[in-house]
């Protein structure tokens, strides 16, 4: 990977003059590159990773294993596009193994998330089982580790 795109990766709102003496070229490089990026779709956004602990978020979010059957001259592309449209789906994988999709799905309730996938993804032709697990605690997102170490709390002196 570019070094500039691992730096963003890492970090987004590192500002430009701190990239470019990171990576000893000037400003005007870095920022006509990262424009580049964008224009060209390799960036597609920026996005704050948040602790949901923190954040006082109650959201559900649940993996989805899906069983689909490819379409003839489509494949899995054109099932996987359409499933990743619904605005509960968060991120959608092709995958290896036992089944074809991972489906990652936030609702405000299990009852959100059990109606998207009843009402929505399980009668869409072609999906032919599902599995559900529910993320009970985040450890790590996108690279950023969500917890913190606690510092043993030492006992009070007394005399």
């Amino acid at each position: 990977m570019e070094p500039l795109l691992s730096l963003l990766r890492q970090n987004a709102r590192t500002p430009i003059e701190d990239l470019a003496k990171e990576l000893n070229v000037s400003e005007d490089s870095v920022a006509a590159r990262i424009a580049e990026f964008e224009k060209e779709g390799v960036i597609l956004g920026y996005q704050a990773v948040l602790d949901p602990e923190q954040a006082q978020s109650r959201a559900v979010t649940a993996c989805i294993e899906v069983k689909i059957t490819p379409e003839r001259g489509g494949g899995f592309d054109r099932l996987a596009t359409r499933i990743a449209k619904f605005s509960e789906v968060q991120s959608c994988y092709l995958m290896s193994g036992g089944y074809d999709l991972l489906v990652v799905v936030e609702g405000d309730t299990l009852q959100d998330v059990a109606s998207f996938i009843s009402e929505k993804l399980s009668t869409i032709k072609g999906v032919i089982s599902t599995a559900t697990r529910f993320r009970l605690k985040a450890y790590k997102e996108n690279g950023v580790a969500l917890y913190r170490e606690e510092r043993p709390k030492r006992l009070a002196v007394a005399p």
